[in-house]
């Protein structure tokens, strides 16, 4: 029930931000179109994924966003810059990068981080839960290992009590 008090709660902040209508007939057809979603959301269980709750700590997932999207940009700078220098200056490496993310939606969300960063793809999960990561430099996987990144989306995944959904 959290779940959905959570899920219409972002969808009421959402609907108000994105139409900017205050009519009141349209505030009462977004006010049952956003309970309809969440009431459905909920019978439907898509709440939760393999009794995962799915949802994250909305104000640190805010700070990780801006985080990420500076790193994206710092990335952009230097592989940008190696390519129009004179001499290419990369050196391609392939490793196996072990993850800390607690949940599987954590750890996707480190894989799709680790290749919206210019410079590294995420290209495959190893049957141990470890991610196949592909670079253009070796001192990007350097940083991947020092687990900035994955210490980051740890402290954005919900840290669970026992009566919402089990202990992690």
């Amino acid at each position: 029930m959290i779940q959905a008090f959570r899920l219409f709660t972002i969808l009421i902040f959402l609907w108000l931000a994105m139409s900017g209508l205050m009519k009141p007939q349209l505030l009462i057809l977004g006010l049952l179109s956003v309970t309809l979603v969440a009431w459905m959301s909920r019978h439907m269980r898509v709440l939760q994924h393999r009794g995962e709750l799915i949802y994250f700590r909305f104000f640190h997932i805010l700070r990780y966003w801006a985080w990420l999207s500076k790193q994206i940009v710092l990335s952009n700078v230097d592989v940008t810059r190696r390519v129009f220098a004179r001499e290419l200056d990369i050196k391609p490496a392939l490793r196996r990068i072990t993850v800390t993310p607690n949940t599987e939606i954590g750890r996707v969300i480190y894989a799709n981080s680790i290749t919206l960063t210019p410079g590294t793809t995420a290209i495959n999960f190893t049957v141990d839960g470890d991610i196949i990561v592909h670079a253009l430099r070796e001192d990007g996987l350097h940083e991947l290992e020092a687990g900035e990144m994955a210490a980051r989306i740890r402290d954005v995944e919900p840290h669970f009590k026992p009566t919402e959904g089990g202990s992690h």
